[in-house]
C-alpha cells in the first residue's frame, strides 16, 4: 500500500530524475558531434539523415546516461529534502532513512531492469544502425572522412592528403596521391588544386586536378638500369573505385561488433571460442607431423634404455654418411624454419582469438555491470544528499560529477586490463562495482547515524578543540 510519505519522495524526486536524464543524454550525446561536427556541417546531409544520426547516438547512451541520472537526482532529491528540514521531520516521527528510501529503492530496481533490457535488446541492434549509417555517409560524402593534413589510407591502394578544403568540400588545395605501382617505390601525383566529387554511378571518387606533376620510377628490381619519370600537368583526372568498402544502406550485416550481440548471441560465440588450448594442441599436431617424425613415439613406450647401442653411444652426426650429411642438415634447417614459420602463424591467431574473447566477455559483463551500476550509485547518492543535506544544482552537481566520474575511469581502466590480459572479465569490468559499494555501505551507515560527514561546523568545532589542546600541551611544557 502506498502511504502518504511514498507519494512525497516519488514526487520530490520525479522532477529531478527528468531534469537530470535529459541533461545527462544531451551531453552523452552531444560528445559524438564534437567529434564530427566539422565534417557534418555543410556536406549537404538531409534533414531524416541528420535526425536519424542524431536519434541512434541518443538511444545508444541511454544505459550509460541512467545510473548518472539516479545518482545526480538521488542526491538532488534527498539534499532538498534535508535543506527544508522534511528528513529531520520524518526521522523525529520515528521512520528511518532505509523506510522513506525504499520507494526510490524500488524505482531503481525498475530502472536497472529496464537498463538491462535496453542493453540487451535495443543496443545491439542500434550499434548495427548506427555503424551503417555513419558508414553510408562516408561512401554518400567522401569528405566526411578525409580530413585537411591527415593522411588517408581506406581506399585500396592509396593514400591521400589534402592541405585544405574549402568550404563546400569540392574545392581541394596541395593535394598529395600515393599510388602502390611498380615494384621498386609507390607512384606520386602531386597537384595545386583541384576539385573532388562523387561519380554519377557513386561507385568512383573522381579527383579532377590542375597545375601538378606525377612522378613513376620503373625498370627492374635491383638493378641500375631503372627510368625516372616525371610528368607535368594542366588538368588530370584521377578515379578511384569505391567498391573495395561500399556498401548498400540495408547491408547492416556488413559490420560485426560483440557490441551487437545480446546475451544470448554473446554466449553461443564465447562458447564457440572456448577451448583454445586443446584446439591448438590439435592443430599443433597437425601442423608439426609431416616435418618432426618423432611427434609420433611421444606417447608409445619408446625410452633411452633400449634407443641408444650398448657400449659408448656415438654423436648423431657420426652416425651420419658424409655424402648425404650436407642433404641431412639442409632438410632439418628447412624443416625447422617451417615449423617456427607455422608457431609464428599460430601463435598470432592464438592472440586473436583470445583477444576476440575477452572482447566479447567485456560486452557481456558491461550489460550487467550498467545495470547493476544504477543501484550501486543510487545507493551512493541517497544517503550522500541526506548527509550534505544540500538542494538546488550546485552542491549535487558537484558530488554527481565526481562519483560518476570515478566510475567511469574505473571502468575505462578496468576494460584497458582486460584488453592487455592483465585482468579476468570479471575482475576487469566489475572492478568498479567492487570498489564503489563499499563506499554506498559506508555512506548508508553515516546517514543512519545523523552522521556530521559533511558539516563545516563540525569540522571547525574539531579543529577548534585540537587547537585548544595543543596550546594547553605546549603551556604545560614551557612550565616544566
Amino acid at each position: 500500500m502506498i502511504k502518504k510519505l511514498d507519494i512525497l519522495i516519488i514526487k520530490a524526486f520525479v522532477g529531478p530524475f527528468i531534469a537530470a536524464f535529459s541533461i545527462s543524454i544531451f551531453v552523452l550525446t552531444m560528445q559524438f558531434f564534437w567529434l564530427y561536427i566539422d565534417d557534418l556541417v555543410g556536406k549537404g546531409l538531409d534533414l531524416f539523415t541528420v535526425v536519424k544520426l542524431v536519434g541512434l547516438v541518443t538511444l545508444f547512451w541511454i544505459p550509460t546516461a541512467l545510473p548518472l541520472s539516479l545518482l545526480f537526482s538521488s542526491i538532488m532529491t534527498f539534499g532538498n529534502l534535508g535543506e527544508r528540514f522534511e528528513l529531520i521531520a520524518i526521522k523525529s516521527a520515528g521512520i528511518p532513512l532505509l523506510r522513506f528510501m525504499r520507494p526510490l529503492l524500488i524505482f531503481a530496481v525498475f530502472v536497472s531492469g529496464l537498463a538491462f533490457l535496453f542493453a540487451n535488446n535495443i543496443i545491439p541492434v542500434t550499434q548495427k544502425k548506427l555503424s551503417a549509417l555513419k558508414y553510408d555517409i562516408i561512401v554518400a560524402k567522401p569528405a566526411f572522412d578525409i580530413k585537411e593534413g591527415i593522411f588517408y589510407d581506406k581506399i585500396d591502394g592509396y593514400i591521400i592528403k589534402l592541405g585544405k578544403k574549402e568550404k563546400n568540400d569540392s574545392v581541394i588545395h596541395d593535394v598529395v596521391i600515393f599510388e602502390k605501382g611498380g615494384p621498386l617505390q609507390d607512384y606520386l601525383t602531386v597537384a595545386k588544386t583541384g576539385i573532388m566529387r562523387l561519380s554519377k554511378n557513386k561507385r568512383d571518387l573522381e579527383f579532377i586536378l590542375h597545375n601538378g606533376s606525377r612522378f613513376e620510377e620503373s625498370g627492374p628490381r635491383n638493378s641500375r638500369n631503372t627510368q625516372f619519370i616525371q610528368m607535368g600537368f594542366a588538368t588530370y583526372k584521377k578515379v578511384f573505385d569505391l567498391n573495395s568498402f561500399q556498401m548498400s544502406k540495408t547491408g547492416d550485416s556488413a559490420f560485426y561488433d560483440p557490441k551487437m550481440l545480446s546475451i544470448r548471441q554473446l554466449n553461443v560465440t564465447i562458447d564457440s571460442l572456448y577451448n583454445l588450448d586443446s584446439v591448438f594442441l590439435q592443430k599443433s599436431k597437425r601442423e608439426y607431423a609431416p616435418y618432426m617424425a618423432f611427434i609420433r613415439y611421444a606417447d608409445t613406450g619408446w625410452t633411452k634404455s633400449n634407443a641408444l647401442p650398448a657400449g659408448n653411444p656415438q654423436p648423431f652426426d657420426q652416425l651420419i654418411p658424409d655424402s648425404i650429411k650436407q642433404s641431412v642438415y639442409g632438410n632439418a634447417i628447412a624443416a625447422i624454419h617451417t615449423v617456427r614459420g607455422n608457431t609464428i602463424v599460430m601463435e598470432q591467431e592464438y592472440k586473436d582469438r583470445l583477444q576476440s574473447l575477452n572482447l566479447h566477455k567485456i560486452e557481456w559483463h558491461r550489460k550487467l555491470t550498467l545495470s547493476f551500476a544504477c543501484l550501486v550509485l543510487f545507493m551512493i547518492g541517497a544517503p550522500l544528499g541526506s548527509i550534505i543535506r544540500k538542494g538546488g544544482l550546485g552542491m549535487p552537481l558537484v558530488f554527481a560529477i565526481i562519483f560518476f566520474v570515478f566510475f567511469y575511469l574505473l571502468n575505462n581502466f578496468g576494460e584497458k586490463l582486460v584488453r592487455s590480459n592483465e585482468l579476468s572479465p570479471m575482475n576487469g569490468m566489475w572492478l568498479s562495482t567492487f570498489l564503489l559499494i563499499p563506499i554506498g555501505l559506508f555512506l548508508t551507515y553515516k546517514a543512519m547515524s545523523d552522521s556530521q560527514l559533511f558539516n563545516n561546523e563540525f569540522y571547525y568545532r574539531q579543529f577548534k578543540r585540537a587547537r585548544l589542546f595543543l596550546a594547553t600541551f605546549k603551556s604545560r611544557n614551557s612550565k616544566l
